[in-house]
């Protein structure tokens, strides 16, 4: 979207280095502009005022539209005994440039992407002895910027040990944030996003905050941008986390933090030179959902290693476990007869996976099966019906039995691998995604992290890579309250900025939020069977459950939508949205397209314009909240009419409720 240029002496400034296609170093600064113009990174170094002010410290800070967005923000590296490198020195030259990312996302939100950026490599070296230097890499999108630390081989650094990396975001205003709040390194991601300013994270008692923050973390500056902050390419790294360590009431800004060593919790990365951190990305637009549409996570990951790719697809698989494994005669059992139930549904359905989930396996061994499910065989039973099979694996089994299992699922004509309790992104955590996407890919096996750390774009690389939970879904139903319709609208604007999401939805026992109740047989969920629907729409995931059990969905007509939407993508537009509200998605799948709309607990009405839809007529088929559904919130209301991408829908959303389309060409008309 371009907007009037406006005169400000910084946008005047970024243009100077855009048009002559050079950037400009003078009096300790450089600048790099977006290829719209609209955003700007202007790189410092600071001039001592006085004897206690520092001199030589690199800051970085953000404007877009003419507005300052990040005020002047701190750089640098804590090295083990080695003064911080990036607090004393001088830019020695930097090198600007210019390019674009092309590329097929074979299992993504979108099928081709072209994304153009400007570049700028920012040389800096100390102002004294031993003269160590450093190189700071920047992109400008027009969606976003994004920098990295690379500290070239040098003298001064034999082997780098670094304690933490000091990236600051001074955000300028006190931003409204919607914030993953952590209670550690070691968790898997999945709890609700709170809405809250930025100074309510600073401990506001003169010490630094103890609230720890995830990444992606959605934030908005009424009048100036809706921003989020996250991370990618995180190869040789570990993940990171921010805190607001001003321990001021009026304090609003946050600093990186990186995920500790696990055998040395002072050390945040052991490794050698040349070294590059991971990309530290931070979102921008004028509203939340220009943010979903964004690829800029991918484009900053490495180009596809894996050279074979035709046997990596997206897909539905039906599941035995969220609805607890029960089987035709309505019983639960974990038995290869009962397996063998949820590969007939998903071939009659024409899904091409079924997920087998915990429990087959001996023990923490899985090379050798416990007895009760036969996974050579019912991978047999389900290629006789054109069916694959994916296995639920335990991540520490992987860990020490990885070389020598994945070849006897391959064997075994395994497709897939999910591997659960990861619950870590320090430093040989990230590389233990690295080794599984690698190793995996290796014996054509596709891969989806649960109990994990976000995505941060290794699915363009290794694209046998298909999902990753990192989010509050659908199997806490089967315990307490902690699902609800208000989570799966904040949701789209955060936890899902990052990459694929698999919340597994599908639930068709619909509860309204009084009369809910948490079991783990046929659980319920709260919101209505539309919204459910519409999840499959909204919740972008090249590998999608199908969660409940089989005969949730006899003779249940709303069916028809879930065994119709596909898990790949061409293209996405969102429509509307406001996080924790509501959102309304339109992806593209070959000639069709399919909608998905849901709110919280407010019931709403939505006009939606058609225009995202190609020349000629389409069948709208719209799966919509009964007219009774807040009461009865099983209740769905199937009609058809023909549109056209002139017209609009009005959609009509109950409490906790949805709305699902499918548009299809209508042929001869």
């Amino acid at each position: 979207m371009h907007f009037p240029f406006r005169k400000s002496a910084l946008i005047a400034t970024a243009l100077t280095a855009f048009y002559s296609g050079k950037g400009f170093t003078q009096s300790g600064s450089a600048t790099l502009s977006s290829p719209d113009q609209q955003l700007v990174i202007q790189f410092n170094t600071t001039r001592g005022k006085d004897s206690t002010s520092a001199e030589g410290k690199l800051v970085y800070s953000v404007i877009f539209h003419g507005k300052q967005l990040l005020d002047p923000s701190a750089l640098g590296l804590e090295l083990v005994d080695q003064p911080i490198l990036g607090s004393n020195v001088q830019i020695a030259s930097n090198t600007p440039g210019k390019g674009s990312d092309d590329y097929t996302l074979i299992a993504g939100k979108s099928g081709k992407v072209h994304d153009e950026y400007n570049k700028l490599e920012l040389h800096l070296v100390e102002n004294s002895a031993p003269k160590r230097s450093l190189i700071i890499e920047a992109r400008a999108y027009n969606d976003g910027v994004a920098l990295r630390y690379v500290l070239p081989e040098q003298s001064a650094i034999k082997d780098l040990r670094l304690k933490q990396e000091d990236t600051e975001f001074r955000i300028s205003t006190d931003a409204t944030t919607w914030a993953l709040e952590l209670p550690n390194y070691r968790s898997s991601y999945e709890s609700e996003y709170v809405k809250l300013p930025i100074s309510a994270f600073s401990n506001q008692g003169g010490v630094s905050s103890s609230f720890l923050i995830g990444m992606p973390l959605l934030m908005h500056s009424p009048g100036t941008a809706w921003m989020a902050l996250t991370e990618a390419d995180l190869e040789g790294n570990s993940g990171m986390y921010v805190t607001n360590p001003s321990g001021n009431w009026a304090g609003h800004w946050f600093v990186s933090k990186l995920s500790p060593r696990f055998d040395d919790p002072n050390l945040a990365l052991s490794t050698t030179l040349p070294y590059h951190s991971a990309w530290r990305v931070l979102l921008v637009a004028d509203e939340p959902s220009r943010l979903m549409e964004s690829n800029l996570v991918t484009d900053l990951n490495s180009p596809n290693r894996v050279q074979d790719t035709s046997w990596i697809h997206a897909g539905k698989a039906s599941w035995n476990w969220w609805a607890g494994d029960i089987g035709p005669d309505g019983k639960s059992a974990f038995t290869t007869k009962n397996m063998e139930y949820y590969v007939d549904f998903a071939a009659k359905s024409g899904f091409p996976y079924m997920l087998l989930d915990a429990g087959w396996a001996d023990g923490r061994n899985i090379t050798k099966l416990r007895g009760n499910v036969d996974v050579p065989e019912l991978v047999r039973y389900a290629a006789a019906k054109n069916v694959k099979v994916w296995i639920w694996l335990y991540s520490g089994s992987v860990m020490e039995q990885m070389k020598e299992a994945f070849p006897l699922f391959e064997k075994w004509g395994v497709a897939g691998v999910k591997i659960d309790f990861i619950n870590r992104d320090d430093q040989e955590g990230i590389k233990f995604y690295y080794d599984v996407a690698r190793e995996a890919a290796d014996h054509h096996l596709m891969v989806d992290f649960h109990g994990a750390s976000k995505p941060w774009g290794i699915e363009r690389t290794y694209p046998n890579v298909l999902s990753y939970e990192a989010v509050l879904g659908a199997e806490n139903n089967k315990v307490g309250r902690r699902d609800s319709p208000v989570d799966r609208s904040v949701f789209p604007f955060t936890r899902m900025l990052a990459g694929p999401l698999d919340y597994t939805p599908g639930g068709f026992n619909n509860a309204t939020e009084s009369g809910f109740i948490p079991r783990d047989q046929s659980p319920m969920v709260m919101g209505t069977r539309a919204q459910q629907l519409a999840l499959y729409v909204v919740f972008q995931t090249p590998f999608q459950m199908v969660s409940d059990s089989p005969q949730a969905y006899d003779n249940q007509p709303a069916f028809q939508f879930i065994h119709d939407v596909p898990a790949q993508w061409d293209s996405m537009h969102v429509l509307n949205g406001e996080p924790g509200e509501f959102v309304t998605i339109a992806r593209s799948h070959g000639k069709e397209w399919y909608l998905g709309s849901t709110t919280n607990w407010t019931p709403r009405e939505l006009h939606v314009p058609l225009e995202f839809l190609g020349t000629g007529q389409y069948v709208a088929e719209i799966y919509e909240d009964g007219p009774d559904a807040a009461i009865h919130p099983q209740h769905v209301t199937i009609t058809r009419k023909v549109v056209t991408r002139q017209q609009q829908l009005t959609l009509r959303l109950a409490a906790g409720g949805g709305c699902a389309i499918r548009f299809f060409p209508s042929h001869g008309k």
